[in-house]
């Protein structure tokens, strides 16, 4: 008996945690949700697949990438080289769905499904692609150039905390992209 009268004030202060939603105080223009894709045991990897889904200025938009993580490791011009097609995240190429047409950062992307790419610059905008070859099943290996259907320039910023696992955000100006102490801002409408 003691057990059960145990059991539900655990239960109910249990329920009362999850239902925080810390997001919810986010900007009227956009809004996301993540979750963490569950894989049986043997189908674990280091670099977890994530997919996060919301709107900005009420469009829908939905990502998927795998996250990898730092692991002290030198991630920009060693790991992740400049100057060189990555496929901005791990394992199969992320990618990125729209229901409606959005301007990305003021070039007018249709709806559909991309891959999205990136290269890296030392000190310099890195040009993010948006190509139709969204299900790649090895990134960058299969990336294809003359499959790109958008490219646009975006300045990231370097700051002093690093972040140890790769994220991506829907929030303002649209998407931003978060790794070890990388931050890339993409503008989308």
């Amino acid at each position: 008996m003691k057990k059960s009268k145990l059991i539900l004030p655990s239960l109910a202060l249990a329920a009362s945690i999850t239902g925080c939603d810390p997001k919810s105080a986010e900007s009227t223009n956009s809004s996301t949700s993540e979750e963490e894709v569950t894989m049986s045991e043997e189908e674990q990897r280091p670099s977890p697949l994530r997919k996060i889904s919301g709107e900005i200025n009420g469009k829908s938009v939905k990502l998927q990438y795998g996250a990898p993580s730092v692991k002290g490791r030198e991630v920009w011009g060693d790991l992740v080289p400049y100057n060189v097609v990555w496929r901005t995240g791990a394992n199969e190429a992320t990618y990125i769905e729209v229901t409606e047409a959005i301007e990305v950062e003021g070039k007018v992307l249709e709806p559909g499904k991309y891959s999205i790419f990136t290269i890296p610059k030392e000190n310099q905008a890195w040009t993010v692609i948006f190509n139709s070859d969204w299900d790649l099943e090895h990134g960058h290996f299969q990336y294809n150039e003359n499959n790109d259907v958008l490219r646009v320039k975006v300045t990231p910023s370097m700051g002093t905390e690093s972040q140890e696992v790769l994220s991506f955000e829907i929030a303002d100006p649209g998407i931003i992209v978060k790794w070890e102490k990388m931050t890339l801002p993409i503008s989308i409408k």
